[in-house]
């Protein structure tokens, strides 16, 4: 089968199956383009969720189109990218217009009950994943904890403050914190050089 062609079923299946927007994708991602069909790698992944996640517009798009960019350039690209929304843009023009009142019908209402279980499981998956693969030193986990409470007390407490906010702010520290420790480094090959001299 043609890679464009694939890409396209790919994607066509993920934005097909998964409820729940970017995050729930991320499994479904990870399983397909990582451990079954190999395009990417774990380390890859890890660094589309967070590129993707920093840039503009839905994270399971942005990572379509990273996949599809790396297997086949912009057509490639375009493939995967019009493979993760059309099925989500059919779906979507169907119910818009030939069903008023959509969840106001008792049975649908009651599924969707059940697939919000489902989606909040897949992000859940996700986050432990990618988790499990980070390089784990001790600046890393403590912006993880640090990060993850400051969370949960805007939750708790319904504080209004952007998600973005606190991804800057763990860049930056850690920018920081490795920009000094590569200074130190450095300044100890150089006084290893002096001292060989």
């Amino acid at each position: 089968m043609p890679i464009i062609i694939e890409l396209f079923l790919t994607f066509s299946k993920i934005g097909l199956f998964t409820f729940g927007g970017g995050y729930a994708m991320l499994a479904l991602i990870e399983d397909i383009c990582v451990e079954k069909k190999k395009w990417i790698s774990h380390d890859e992944m890890m660094n589309i969720a967070v590129i993707a996640e920093s840039t503009p517009g839905p994270i399971a798009i942005n990572c379509a189109t990273y996949v599809g960019y790396k297997k086949c350039k912009l057509v490639g690209a375009l493939a995967a990218t019009i493979g993760v929304i059309l099925p989500s843009f059919i779906i979507i023009y169907i119910i818009s217009r030939f069903l008023d009142n959509f969840l106001e019908i008792r049975w649908i209402a009651n599924a969707f009950k059940g697939i919000k279980i489902a989606v909040g499981i897949l992000i859940a998956e996700a986050a432990v994943k990618m988790i499990k693969k980070m390089d784990k030193d001790g600046v890393q986990i403590t912006i993880l904890v640090i990060a993850c409470l400051i969370m949960m007390v805007i939750n708790i407490f319904s504080i209004h403050i952007s998600s973005m906010i606190l991804m800057l702010a763990a860049a930056l520290i850690s920018l920081l914190v490795y920009s000094l420790k590569n200074k130190g480094d450095k300044g100890g090959e150089d006084e290893k050089v002096r001292a060989d001299k």
